[in-house]
């Protein structure tokens, strides 16, 4: 029985990385102007935008429910564009013992890989890998992108 899995994805996207990383890193309230039907509220709960150990919660749509998550900024590296987010309350947690959502995004000529990294741990093993969770974030990029590239 495999309860712990890693799930991994990347999209290449038009936006700048430092743009992208940017919006996760010290904009992430702005996400719910990007994609106002995937994300309809961000909001600082601890801390101050942009800093490891700030508390931020979400509420968004996968599939037509609306759900709520808390999470941590675990860690920020302003170098290599990446950001890992610890999930600690919320809808998702009601499935898993543990997860976290890494986010990088890499320069590649003209264009920006985003690679989404989800680490997890199941509460037990009738729970499904989280693919819908991961395909959300995928097309959020979309999104993001979109709204960048028009900024």
């Amino acid at each position: 029985m495999v309860l712990t899995g890693r799930l991994q994805a990347e999209t290449l996207i038009k936006a700048p990385a430092h743009k992208f990383h940017e919006m996760y890193w010290r904009k992430p309230h702005h996400i719910s102007k990007a994609s106002p039907e995937k994300v309809q509220k961000c909001h600082l709960h601890e801390g101050d935008w942009g800093t490891p150990g700030s508390v931020i919660e979400w509420n968004y749509a996968i599939d037509g429910n609306n759900l709520v998550t808390k999470q941590i900024v675990e860690a920020i590296d302003e170098e290599n564009k990446s950001i890992t987010f610890k999930l600690i309350e919320g809808d998702i947690m009601k499935e898993y013992k543990s997860f976290k959502t890494i986010l990088q995004a890499i320069p590649k000529g003209d264009f920006t890989l985003v690679h989404w990294t989800l680490e997890y741990e199941k509460l037990n093993e009738e729970i499904p890998a989280p693919i819908k969770e991961l395909g959300f974030l995928v097309h959020l990029n979309e999104h993001i992108d979109d709204h960048l590239v028009q900024a």
